[in-house]
C-alpha cells in the first residue's frame, strides 16, 4: 500500500507544497508475524517455563522438607496441582475463544502466575504460614489447616495462571505462520521443536542457579527469582505486540460440540440411511476478515451426522437460519466435534506416556533425596536431577533439527523427517526403559540403605541420571510428536482448543497416576507384607515393584498404540486440514 502525504492548505494555494519523498526513499513497511514475531512469543514462553519449572522443579522437595509430608500426601498434593494446572486450559480456551481472544488472555494469565508465586515468596519467607521445621523421623509437626490453605491459595493462582497461558502460547504462535503456503508449513512444523528447545535450554541454564538457590541459600530468593522471571515474561511480550498477527476472537467450539451432541441425541431415531447430501444443513460459507478452513462432510461417527439432518422445513426461519440451534446445527459444528473425537485414541495414548514422567518428578526426586549427593565436598540439590531429562530432550532435538535433517535432506533431497508413529513408538519404548531402569536403581540404593542402617543410601546420586534421561527421551519423541499432531490435526480456527487437549492430556495422566498410587498404596499395605509406597522413607516400602508396575502399563500402552490408536493417526495424517493429501471437502474461504 502507497503512502501519500501531502499539505494543503486553502489560505496559502499560491504556496509551496510539502510532497511526500519518493516511494522508493520510504522504509519498506514490515508484515506482522514470521519468525519476527515468534522471537518475542518464545522469549515470554522461555521465562513463563522458567518460573513454573522453578517451582515445579522443587516442589516434591519443598512439600517434604518445610510441610512435613509424607510420600502419599506429597504424591496426592503435586499430582492434583500438576493435575489441575492442566485441566484448567480448557477454562482458558473457552475464554480465548469467546470472549479475550489469545492474546488478552496470554496476558492474564502470565499476571495470574506472577500472583501465584508472589505469595509462594511469602509462604517461604514467613515462618507461621508453615509448620515448624523438622530434621526427619515421623513425628513432625503438620501443617495446620489455614497453613495448607494459604499454600494451597498460591498453588491455586499458578494453576489459574496455566489456564491462561499453555492453551494459547502454542496456538499464538502458531497464528503468525501462513500454513496455506509450503514455507508456512515446513516453519510451523520448526516452531514445534524450537518451542521445546528454547525454553529447555534456557531452563537448564536458569534452573541449576534456581534449584541451588532454594536448596542451599534460601527458599525466599528461590521462589522470589521465579516471580521475577514471570515479570520479564509480561514485558518482553508486551514489547512484541506491534510485531503479532492478532485474530478476533471466533466464538467457543466448546458451545458448538456441546450443541451437536445434544441435537443429535434429540433426533437418535431418526434414520440416516439413504439420506440425500442436500438434506443436511450446510449454510454458505460466509467471508471473514480472515482464512478460515471450511470443513466437507464425512463419514465417520455418523451418528453425530443427525444433528445436522433437517427433519422438517420448519427448522429454518425465512432466512434459512435454525430456529433452534441445539436442534439444527450445521455440517461443520458437526464435523468439527468429529475432529476432536478422532483425537481420543491417540490422546489416551498420550496419558501413558506422560505416567511415565509424572513418576520422575515425584519419587524419582525422594529417592534423590535418601541418596549421596556429595561429589568431592559439593552437595547436588535433588532437584537437579530434572535438568538431565531437559537436556536430553535439548540435545535430541538440536540433533534431529540441526544435523540429522539437513544431512538427510542433502543426500535424498526428500522429507526425511520421522513419522509421527515412529516418534511415539520410540518415546514409549523409553518410558518402559526409564521404569525398569529406575526400579533396578532403587532396589540397589535400599538395599545399600539397609545395609548401613540409615536413612540415606551411601549410592550415588548420579545413579539416578540414567532414569532422568530417559524420562526426557520419551518427552522429547512422544509429547513434541503429539503436540504436533493435535496443532495439524485442528483447523486453526481450533488451536487453542489443540493446545488445551495437549495438556488435558498431561492432567489427566496426573490424576490417573494419583489413583494408581492410591490403590496400590492400600492393597499392599492390606497384604501383612512390605507395602510399595507410604510414608516418609523409601527404604521401608518397595518402590521398585511400582516402577515395574508402571513399565508394564507402558507395555500394554505400545501395544494399544500399534493395535489401535495408530490406525486413528494415520488415518487423521491424510484427512487433517490443509493436508496435502486430503480430499477435495476441505475449501479455504479468505477475503484478500
Amino acid at each position: 500500500m502507497e503512502n501519500v502525504l501531502t499539505m494543503t492548505s486553502s489560505s496559502s494555494a499560491d504556496s509551496d507544497i510539502t510532497r511526500a519523498p519518493p516511494n522508493s526513499l520510504l522504509p519498506p513497511k514490515k508484515e506482522p508475524g514470521g519468525w519476527r514475531s515468534v522471537k518475542y512469543i518464545l522469549g515470554n514462553e522461555s521465562f513463563e517455563k522458567l518460573a513454573s519449572m522453578g517451582l515445579i522443579a522443587n516442589l516434591t522437595v519443598y512439600l517434604q522438607t518445610r510441610f512435613n509430608m509424607d510420600g502419599i500426601q506429597l504424591v496426592n498434593v503435586f499430582n492434583i496441582w500438576s493435575g489441575s494446572t492442566n485441566v484448567t486450559p480448557l477454562l482458558g480456551a473457552f475464554l480465548s475463544d469467546t470472549y479475550l481472544g489469545r492474546f488478552r488472555t496470554l496476558i492474564f494469565g502470565s499476571t495470574a502466575s506472577f500472583l501465584g508465586m508472589v505469595v509462594m515468596s511469602l509462604i517461604a519467607g514467613i515462618p507461621n504460614l508453615r509448620p515448624l521445621h523438622c530434621t526427619g523421623g515421623s513425628n513432625c509437626q503438620k501443617p495446620k489447616f489455614w497453613q495448607l490453605g494459604v499454600l494451597y491459595l498460591g498453588l491455586g493462582l499458578v494453576a489459574i495462571g496455566a489456564g491462561g497461558v499453555r492453551p494459547c502460547n502454542i496456538a499464538f504462535g502458531a497464528d503468525q505462520f501462513d500454513t496455506r503456503t509450503e514455507k508456512g508449513k515446513a516453519q510451523l512444523e520448526s516452531f514445534f521443536n524450537w518451542w521445546y528447545f528454547s525454553f529447555t535450554v534456557s531452563l537448564v541454564i536458569a534452573l541449576t542457579v534456581v534449584v541451588y538457590v532454594q536448596t542451599n541459600v534460601s527458599w525466599v530468593i528461590g521462589y522470589g527469582i521465579p516471580a521475577a522471571c514471570l515479570f520479564f515474561s509480561i514485558v518482553i511480550f508486551l514489547i512484541g505486540k506491534h510485531t503479532y498477527i492478532i485474530t478476533k476472537p471466533q466464538g467457543s467450539v466448546f458451545v458448538d460440540m456441546a450443541k451437536v451432541i445434544v441435537a443429535a441425541c434429540k433426533k437418535r431415531a431418526m434414520s440416516l440411511e439413504s439420506t440425500p447430501e442436500n438434506s443436511f444443513y450446510d449454510p454458505p460459507w460466509i467471508e471473514s476478515d480472515q482464512p478460515v478452513t471450511k470443513l466437507a462432510h464425512t463419514n465417520m461417527f455418523k451418528f453425530f451426522d443427525k444433528a445436522a439432518l433437517i427433519a422438517d422445513p420448519s427448522e429454518l426461519d425465512d432466512k434459512g437460519l435454525p430456529k433452534n440451534s441445539w436442534r439444527l446445527c450445521s455440517v461443520q459444528q458437526v464435523e468439527q466435534l468429529k475432529l476432536v473425537i478422532g483425537l481420543v485414541p491417540v490422546w489416551i495414548t498420550g496419558i501413558g506416556c506422560f505416567i511415565t514422567m509424572d513418576q520422575m518428578n515425584t519419587f524419582g526426586l525422594m529417592q534423590a533425596i535418601q541418596s549421596n549427593n556429595k561429589i568431592h565436598n559439593f552437595k547436588i540439590p535433588p532437584g537437579w536431577m530434572g535438568l538431565s531429562s531437559m537436556i536430553c530432550l535439548s540435545t535430541w532435538i538440536f540433533i534431529y533439527e540441526q544435523i540429522y535433517l539437513p544431512h538427510a535432506k542433502k543426500r535424498s533431497k526428500k522429507n526425511v523427517r520421522l513419522t509421527m508413529r515412529q516418534r511415539i513408538n520410540t518415546g514409549i519404548v523409553m518410558a518402559i526403559l526409564c521404569m525398569v531402569v529406575a526400579g533396578i536403581v532403587e532396589k540397589n540404593r535400599r538395599e545399600k540403605a539397609l545395609k548401613q542402617g540409615s536413612l540415606l543410601s551411601p549410592q550415588s546420586i548420579l545413579q539416578l541420571l540414567p532414569q532422568f534421561s530417559l524420562s526426557g527421551l520419551n518427552e522429547g519423541f512422544a509429547a513434541v510428536a503429539v503436540m504436533e499432531y493435535y496443532t495439524n490435526h485442528l483447523p486453526e480456527s481450533m488451536r487453542t482448543l489443540a493446545g488445551a487437549i495437549f495438556f488435558l492430556s498431561f492432567s489427566a495422566s496426573s490424576y490417573l497416576n494419583t489413583a494408581i498410587v492410591n490403590v496400590v498404596h492400600h492393597v499392599t499395605a492390606k497384604l501383612g507384607k512390605t507395602p510399595w509406597l507410604g510414608g516418609r522413607d523409601l527404604n521401608k516400602v518397595k518402590l521398585d515393584n511400582f516402577y515395574y508396575l508402571i513399565a508394564g502399563l507402558a507395555l500394554l500402552n505400545l501395544l494399544y498404540f500399534n493395535l489401535f490408536s495408530c490406525r486413528y493417526l494415520e488415518k487423521n495424517a491424510d484427512k487433517r486440514p490443509g493436508s496435502r493429501h486430503e480430499d477435495k471437502g476441505l475449501e479455504l474461504n479468505e477475503n484478500v
